[in-house]
């Protein structure tokens, strides 16, 4: 690491007060890709999110012969009439490594998938297990054969599908991944979760409520989800700002005792952040909806109370939550995470150690962690290239001076141009 890589965190002069628009939801834009990508005719997405999570998505579909055009924030999908054999590049995009080898097996011919070094550690084997199960041939290709990328998927054009059960109890997105080409398959395809409680139940939500959208016929009983095959209808889709990209804008009015707006707050969604609206206000923030403007108004109170939270449901939060909690007036425990474990890094741990290297008390427990606000001080912040633990850096830097980010942009993953954003939002030219 050199002085390069370290982003001196900007400390907050006064209370902020600024209006900030947030670029289109990751989860939504890939949901749609994917689904454009299996449609029966050309599809466009407006709002799009164009980052590096996007960008790589787009790129791997390319790769499968479907054709992607980007304008700015729109993107034209065009369907191919056949899938073919590619190399893909999941860099360290969950979404890709999970949602793509469920088209990959539509395709005639090998697709080989490999990412980054940090994606080779996080947990593949419920997508490469059931994709076996339900008759597709996948072969390890790393030296040390483990269930995890890279890997070769020999796809044969077509696969039966039917049922398969499955423990995704380290990501929901093993579910949706299926869920998302399930119709796509010549008898359709149940997915039934046995295993521990699902984690981030709300992106399940939306990939069935998105595929409804696109005239999918969807069942949904408790942890059992059966898609009929059909076809996937061409559509014009709409992308949302990314709600959980906003939380550190939000955070930062709550840290500062300033009034931060977020403009185009939807009204109503399946986005997880939309939850962090009842986190601030359970640690003394006020927060209002103004229908008339679209905006949510966060408005800081000048202190922060430590909360009691199941975070099971929200997990991409934690980071976010945890820097705030730091900086409260009476301790937190957070739980029901033990699924970040297996993030872009262990995001429990990467917390406490953070956080207890600028003089703070956090303790890891099983699923969780316990915040003991204590005096921080400068030093540096580790982002393990995981964009959400280098913005919760960012978020301690308003108040705690010297706090030195290491890699902040590897925020690009999924909220690009955070240095100038962040800037913007204490009033100031660039970052």
């Amino acid at each position: 690491m050199t002085t390069d890589d370290l982003w001196p965190a900007p400390l907050a002069e006064k209370p902020i007060d600024a209006t900030v628009a947030i670029p289109g939801s990751k989860s939504i834009t890939n949901r749609a890709l994917i689904l454009s990508a299996l449609a029966d005719g050309p599809s466009t997405i407006n709002g799009a999110l164009i980052s590096r999570d996007t960008l790589l998505m787009a790129d791997a579909l390319r790769q499968l012969g479907t054709s992607i055009t980007v304008d700015g924030t729109t993107i034209h999908v065009v369907p191919t009439d056949t899938l073919h054999g590619g190399t893909i590049d999941c860099g360290l995009a969950g979404t890709v490594m999970r949602f793509v080898p469920p088209v990959a097996v539509l395709a005639q011919g090998t697709v080989e998938f490999d990412g980054d070094e940090q994606a080779r550690r996080r947990p593949m084997a419920t997508t490469i297990n059931s994709l076996t199960a339900l008759g597709a041939a996948v072969q390890s290709t790393s030296s040390t054969p483990t269930q995890s990328l890279p890997f070769l998927l020999q796809g044969t054009g077509a696969i039966d599908g039917g049922q398969v059960v499955i423990d995704a109890s380290s990501s929901s997105q093993f579910v949706s991944g299926l869920l998302l080409a399930g119709a796509r398959y010549t008898e359709g395809l149940t997915v039934i979760h046995d295993g521990d409680s699902l984690p981030s139940q709300p992106h399940v939500e939306m990939t069935v409520e998105m595929l409804r959208a696109a005239g999918v016929t969807v069942e949904v009983a408790h942890n059992r989800w059966t898609v009929q095959p059909g076809p996937i209808a061409a559509r014009t889709w709409n992308v949302e700002p990314d709600l959980s990209n906003a939380t550190p804008f939000m955070a930062a009015a709550a840290a500062t005792g300033g009034t931060v707006r977020i403009a185009q707050w939807p009204q109503s969604t399946t986005q997880p952040g939309d939850q962090f609206r009842t986190i601030l206000e359970d640690m003394g923030t006020d927060v209002d909806f103004d229908a008339h403007n679209q905006e949510l108004i966060v408005r800081g109170t000048g202190e922060l109370q430590g909360i009691t939270w199941d975070m099971h449901d929200i997990g991409e939060l934690t980071p976010t939550v945890v820097a705030l909690a730091a900086l409260a007036h009476s301790p937190s425990h957070l739980y029901g995470i033990a699924h970040l474990r297996g993030h872009e890094t262990d995001r429990l741990k990467a917390l406490a150690d953070n956080i207890n290297a600028l003089g703070g008390q956090v303790k890891e427990t099983a699923d969780g962690l316990v915040i003991e606000p204590k005096p921080l001080q400068g030093g540096t912040w580790l982002s393990y290239a995981d964009h959400r633990m280098a913005t919760a850096g960012a978020i301690l830097g308003l108040t705690v001076e010297g706090i030195h980010v290491e890699n902040i942009d590897t925020t690009a993953k999924t909220l690009p141009g955070f240095r100038e954003r962040w800037a913007q939002l204490l009033g100031r030219a660039r970052g």
